[in-house]
């Protein structure tokens, strides 16, 4: 059963009676935390975070301790004051044990309108949060678009815009594996962003490009921001406009904000995003912007990987010969490098591989992710180096099906 029709099953009922309805469905602790690490048996406990706290609470309402639920209710409204859900929380409780709460989803009559708007959001922040942490991902499963990450690539992201929740994975020698997962803010309109000023969050594959450090932003922004590169090239080929998308914090006077609150960004609790901000990786870093992950097996992506490596081989293999009939096969009547069109670019091409002199190219910390929406789009992204040297220009591609063949639509160097 549903969080929405558990609410619904208890219009009437006492915050008591609903929270415990919902919270029977929660994940156990352990869901919560990330997975241990080999020296977790001897590092110091980590504080829980506010919302591990919050879902406490709930779980306490649920096995019916309502004394010690308001005891936590209140340590947490007192250690996080900006936290709105957490006292709306608090104070629901007081109303419980006086026998006062009515109806959980109609604002109290006495609320001026501006007040009951936020009381509106607040309970659909409550609803997302346990929405979220009651349909937890598949142990060791992780996004589908996650082709081929090299180990170069330490973090990756990924947002579901169904559950206002954020994913981290960090990226080893044995594979990506989910590290922490954070309620985030996106567009007042939604998603799938078309052109600016149209508030909503765009949905895509895009590259952390650079990070903010508090000093450069108004405090609007909390402790920094890390930039995303949109419009990519995919969105920029669908006619996409706009900019300035950021991942970002809030204000010092809140904690979170209402699920669609944003002007298009993706916005989270300033102390989630501090982790981002030590932890990742500026141009390295992948972000997924979903409407909602499909999460799979690892091993189930190893298909896709084994075709598409074989696909950017082929492309390698012409480039290496010198082939330019067989290279240019690759590239789409419609490529664009964002300055030459194709005819431009067959010259551009021609001259590199006369200056390679014959010497083969490697692909190096090669990445493949994948999007599908109305196409199919691969981005491959790799440092190219000519055999006798140590280092090469970093490109990204950005492949697309016409006629059931893979294209080049997009190439470009990054760095």
């Amino acid at each position: 059963m549903g969080l929405a029709r558990l609410i619904g099953v208890a219009r009437k009922a006492s915050l008591g009676t609903a929270v415990m309805a919902a919270c029977a469905l929660v994940a156990p602790p352990l869901a919560l935390a990330a997975p241990p690490t080999a020296k977790s048996s001897v590092a110091a406990p980590q504080p829980a975070s506010p919302e591990a706290r919050l879902i406490d609470v709930y779980r306490l309402i649920r096995a019916g301790d309502t004394r010690q639920a308001l005891a936590k209710a209140e340590s947490l409204s007192r250690d996080v004051p900006n936290f709105q859900l957490a006292q709306l929380v608090y104070g629901d409780l007081l109303l419980t044990r006086r026998g006062k709460l009515g109806s959980l989803d109609v604002a109290p009559s006495e609320l001026p309108a501006s007040a009951a708007s936020n009381w509106a959001q607040l309970r659909q922040e409550a609803a997302v949060r346990l929405a979220a942490l009651t349909e937890r991902p598949p142990s060791h499963a992780i996004p589908r678009q996650f082709i081929d990450l090299p180990t170069s690539t330490r973090h990756a992201i990924a947002v579901d815009a169904s559950r206002s929740r954020l994913y981290l994975f960090e990226n080893d020698a044995q594979g990506l594996r989910l590290v922490a997962d954070h309620y985030v803010s996106l567009g007042r309109l939604g998603v799938d962003k078309k052109e600016q000023g149209d508030q909503r969050t765009p949905l895509g594959v895009y590259f952390i490009t650079s990070r903010l450090e508090a000093r450069q932003l108004k405090d609007f922004y909390g402790p920094g921001a890390l930039t995303l590169n949109y419009p990519n090239e995919y969105d920029r080929r669908r006619g996409k406009t706009g900019g300035g998308i950021w991942l970002h914090g809030v204000p010092p006077e809140n904690y979170a904000r209402a699920p669609q609150s944003t002007d298009g960004c993706v916005v989270l609790a300033n102390d989630d995003l501090l982790r981002l901000l030590r932890d990742v990786s500026p141009r390295r870093t992948p972000v997924i912007i979903a409407p909602r992950i499909e999460w799979v097996a690892q091993s189930h992506t190893e298909r896709e990987r084994t075709a598409a490596r074989a696909l950017v081989e082929q492309w390698r293999q012409a480039r290496s010969r010198g082939d330019m009939s067989k290279l240019m096969s690759f590239y789409s009547a419609q490529f664009t490098s964002g300055s030459a069109d194709l005819a431009q670019w067959s010259q551009t091409v021609s001259r590199e591989v006369n200056a390679a002199r014959g010497r083969e190219s490697e692909l190096k910390e090669l990445s493949i992710l994948s999007w599908r929406d109305t196409s199919e789009v691969l981005i491959v992204t790799f440092g190219e180096v000519l055999k006798g040297q140590v280092s090469g220009p970093m490109k990204r591609q950005y492949w697309g099906k016409e006629g059931g063949q893979w294209k080049i639509f997009f190439e470009g160097v990054i760095g």
